[in-house]
């Protein structure tokens, strides 16, 4: 008998980093997985390694940033599985050109598009089947990013990071009458594909001290354990060599 057993856990970003590592401890721990991510190969090929295990997951591509695409799938998963018990907001990205001095409409609106307005579109989706059973746990991805203000990271993703952080406080206070909660979990770096992305990529020494996805699935799992009348409203976690306050290649000001 696993701790989620019963439970319906959607998870976006799924493909790769927290979101797959955050798929892989929940169905470890008994719940339905439902992967949703941009790349329909990427996310299928992953549920299936999920459900080799004997475990119980499925996929479903989507961009978060469509809003009409994300209550079709939320429409789907309420057919298949008849609710959501857990969404994990986890689509996020950020880009190259992140600076006021090289930042674009494109780049900004792109930033804003996944990682704010794509949790905005998941959680309206769900929040009227948790509101009828009183009962649901949203958890949503920021970043140290959206606790504090670090230069490497650009204005797009803090802001739009920040913002999740509010948007989590503000679900809390509105919903917890209807026995709803929300965690905002705001890792440090985490040694994942954005990394790529970075204007200097971090070298495999740096990345190997960062936080592993793997350890951000755990602290998911940990959430989505806790029993109906605990919310654990916001979660700060970082490397314990915290490249982001000892400074980086990427935070030198050129």
């Amino acid at each position: 008998m696993g701790t989620l057993d019963g439970k319906v856990a959607w998870i976006t970003g799924a493909g790769t980093g927290i979101g797959l590592a955050g798929a892989q401890a929940l169905a470890a721990a008994g719940a339905t997985v439902v992967l949703s991510g941009r790349r329909a190969d990427v996310i299928e090929a992953e549920a299936r390694d999920i459900a080799a295990r004997g475990e119980k997951a499925e996929a479903l591509a989507l961009d978060v940033s469509d809003a009409q695409a994300v209550a079709q799938v939320a429409a789907t998963i309420r057919q298949r599985h008849g609710r959501v018990d857990i969404l994990v907001n986890s689509a996020g990205l950020n880009v190259p050109n992140r600076f006021w001095k090289n930042q674009t409409t494109a780049g900004w609106n792109e930033v804003i598009r996944v990682n704010l307005d794509g949790s905005y579109y998941c959680t309206a989706a769900v929040l009227p089947g948790m509101r009828e059973r009183h009962d649901g746990l949203v958890i949503n991805i920021s970043s140290w990013a959206g606790r504090y203000d670090p230069y490497m990271t650009g204005p797009a993703y803090n802001a739009a990071k920040h913002a999740v952080v509010a948007m989590t406080a503000h679900l809390n206070q509105e919903e917890c009458i209807n026995g709803i909660r929300a965690t905002c979990i705001c890792p440090g770096e985490v040694a994942t594909p954005i990394m790529e992305k970075r204007p200097v990529k971090p070298s495999d020494e740096e990345l190997g001290r960062m936080l592993q996805a793997d350890d951000l699935g755990r602290t998911i799992r940990f959430v989505a354990e806790m029993p109906p009348h605990v919310c654990l409203n916001e979660i700060l976690i970082s490397p314990t060599w915290n490249r982001i306050t000892l400074g980086g290649a990427d935070i030198k000001r050129t």
